[in-house]
């Protein structure tokens, strides 16, 4: 059971690891970054990068919380099984 989420944690530690290289610049803002040079370019695309990473943390977190508290109830309803067949 711990093998699988050592898995899932290096393989989402090394996909977001990569996105530091991706170019997510709509055809609007490439325009604007081809204007202002290499240097403010690259920090505008950074910039655009940890926008949309902040939602997909909050969705993870959440997501996290439920399978934890689902996790939770699985527990109390074995227990409460076990003490009604005593």
């Amino acid at each position: 059971m711990k093998m699988w989420r050592r898995k899932i944690f290096l393989g989402l530690f090394f996909i977001l690891a990569n996105t530091a290289t991706a170019v997510a610049q709509c055809s609007i803002c490439t325009k604007t970054a081809e204007q202002l040079g290499e240097g403010p370019a690259k920090g505008l695309n950074a910039g655009i990068l940890y926008l949309a990473a902040t939602p997909f943390l909050i969705i993870g977190y959440i997501g996290y919380r439920w399978f934890q508290s689902e996790k939770e109830k699985e527990k109390l309803d074995a227990q409460n099984r076990e003490q009604s067949q005593l």
